[in-house]
């Protein structure tokens, strides 16, 4: 979960020079970036560099990040809709998959890489708030309001990440992880009429690449039986939901990646050794298991720490 970044000080010295676009738009330095916790930590798979609103290149749509992205027009009137272009990311964030095949260069099959994208409901709730929220009024505002936009909205929105996704198979990941870090805003009867349909489309298409998929949905205490249903290989969890809990609920035959709390990592490294056993033990329970965090690192973990949690795991069992 979001290997590279600021924790890192190795990234830093990057980030020192260039500002947080021109990296993701400069291929070697992406790869560079990708490669800097496969070095210090020793994972054992390769995150891409990048974020879920490079999309909106192929939509005519500005986002600046201060730090935090931001979208000078927010997209939320019927007008605003139809000033949108529909581009082929393939071609308008061709950067990305250039950055996909330095990253495979310079991996040269030390490990696995894994692309991604933002789901439909997450990619376009950033198009509609304009930035992040607590209350979500203008995504749902629209979505109760004017379902029919709304729903337009999610399909155009999905058939691009589609086509995104299969620009990055083709460009050479190994496997793909779409994130709805959003969905926790919805209730579950929400989620069941207004995003899972378009959130199967997109797992149903990704099936058809030929790579492994992970389908993560925050906020899944409540929505991880719909997560299970949607078809991906692989079930993520956040840590808000007892491991052996959620294993039970999707199944002990289904592959489930999580669950530690990344808060976790900024305890005492006797926490971290529990707690991270704990997940493991819980994970016997799964037909099989990718450790991982429960979501995205925090800027302020000791890079030790992390180094200690990959190799509390890699002795797990030992």
């Amino acid at each position: 979960m979001r290997q590279a970044g600021r924790y890192l000080p190795e990234y830093r010295e990057i980030r020192s020079k260039v500002s947080f676009l021109e990296l993701t738009k400069t291929p070697e330095l992406c790869a560079e970036v990708t490669l800097q916790p496969i070095d210090r930590l020793d994972v054992d798979a390769a995150i891409l560099f990048s974020d879920i609103l490079v999309v909106f290149d192929a939509m005519g749509v500005d986002v600046h990040f201060n730090p935090a992205p931001e979208i000078e027009r927010p997209v939320r009137t019927a007008a605003d809709v139809a000033r949108l272009r529909w581009g082929d990311p393939r071609e308008d964030v061709r950067y990305v998959l250039d950055a996909v095949q330095a990253c495979k260069r310079a991996l040269a099959e030390r490990v696995p890489l894994i692309g991604f994208c933002g789901a439909p409901f997450t990619t376009l709730s950033y198009l509609v708030e304009g930035k992040g929220s607590r209350d979500y009024q203008h995504i749902k505002g629209m979505m109760f309001s004017e379902p029919a936009l709304f729903h337009r909205l999610m399909e155009s929105m999905t058939e691009l990440l589609c086509t995104y996704l299969g620009g990055q198979v083709e460009a050479g990941v190994d496997a793909l992880q779409v994130f709805d870090s959003w969905a926790g805003a919805l209730s579950p009867a929400d989620y069941r009429e207004h995003v899972w349909p378009h959130m199967r489309r997109l797992v149903e298409h990704v099936r058809t690449l030929g790579v492994p998929l992970i389908a993560f949905v925050r906020g899944n205490a409540n929505l991880l039986q719909q997560s299970a249903e949607l078809g991906a290989d692989v079930i993520g969890v956040d840590w808000t939901i007892d491991f052996a809990q959620a294993i039970e609920i999707v199944g002990s035959d289904r592959v489930v990646q999580g669950n530690l709390d990344p808060q976790i990592l900024l305890g005492p490294e006797e926490l971290i050794e529990r707690r991270a056993r704990a997940v493991l033990d819980a994970a016997k329970g799964a037909r099989a298991h990718i450790f991982n965090l429960g979501h995205g690192i925090s800027r302020y973990t000791d890079p030790a720490k992390a180094r200690l949690l990959v190799d509390v795991v890699h002795g797990y069992g030992a």
